[in-house]
């Protein structure tokens, strides 16, 4: 029997960097017993994880890792978002629920069942999102105790057309997209984003995908605590859906190394 991959894993950076980069879609891991419970055949399922897997976003961190002054910290989840979706709100706060797309999915980004009816969840929120949640917690902690600060960089794709699941895709889809956080993202980190990425044919605020990722112990109540979303687009830097990355991942690369010297 194959061993479970790792849930998640936080790559230490440099002693004083409060950057963390965030990678929590990248993977394409799916724990045999999680894939027991979930009704798409083996090439259904292929074919979904093309469409719902922020693809080569960790090389992207850690490219722009290697690039950095002094580098920063990476907190990376090492299993698919189809196991569980470590940014939701694990409650009923969270608006992606409207489509089968909470904490744990229960339908496909084709508004088709992933899940049976009637599945708990909670197996899964104890086993995977309840841990993730604390160690990424404990990231941000450790970030603020050693400098004071923490800035959570979230580091996403999206696809160049819009999927049937996504709750605002019929805005606009810029080559890069900021999700910004009223509370947690200062004007000073936006602009550092907007000018690193500003070769990339423009950037937009909060469409098609808004918001940002900060843990909940610290979310509207610490403002040391900044973060912003990065997303982009995906016929950027990669052939959609699935596959290799192109040229364009050492240049988003160095763009984000950029915003992350500026901080």
């Amino acid at each position: 029997m194959r061993p479970e991959p790792q849930p998640f894993q936080l790559v230490p950076g440099a002693a004083g960097s409060p950057v963390l980069l965030h990678v929590p879609h990248s993977s394409r891991s799916v724990p045999a017993h999680v894939r027991d419970g979930i009704l798409l055949d083996d090439g259904a399922l292929e074919r979904e994880l093309d469409q719902i897997t922020d693809a080569h976003t960790a090389a992207l961190a850690a490219l722009a890792r290697e690039a950095c002054a002094q580098a920063p910290w990476q907190f990376l989840n090492g299993l698919s978002r189809l196991v569980i979706d470590p940014e939701r709100f694990p409650d009923d706060r969270e608006e992606m629920l409207a489509v089968g797309m909470g904490a744990v999915y229960t339908h496909t980004t084709f508004r088709e069942r992933l899940r049976a009816s009637g599945v708990d969840p909670q197996p899964l929120l104890d086993r995977y999102f309840h841990p993730y949640a604390r160690a990424m917690t404990a990231a941000v902690d450790e970030r603020l105790a050693a400098t004071g600060r923490a800035v959570v960089i979230d580091v996403h794709s999206y696809p160049t057309t819009a999927l049937p699941y996504e709750l605002h895709g019929a805005g606009p889809r810029p080559p890069v997209c900021l999700g910004t956080d009223s509370f947690h993202t200062p004007p000073g980190l936006l602009a550092g984003a907007e000018a690193a990425f500003a070769g990339f044919g423009g950037t937009g605020l909060d469409s098609p995908f808004p918001g940002t990722y900060v843990p909940l112990k610290h979310y509207g109540k610490d403002r040391r605590v900044s973060a912003l979303m990065i997303e982009i687009r995906r016929d950027q830097y990669m052939t959609e859906p699935g596959g290799p990355a192109g040229p364009g991942l050492k240049a988003l690369a160095s763009a984000l190394a950029e915003l992350v010297d500026g901080l």
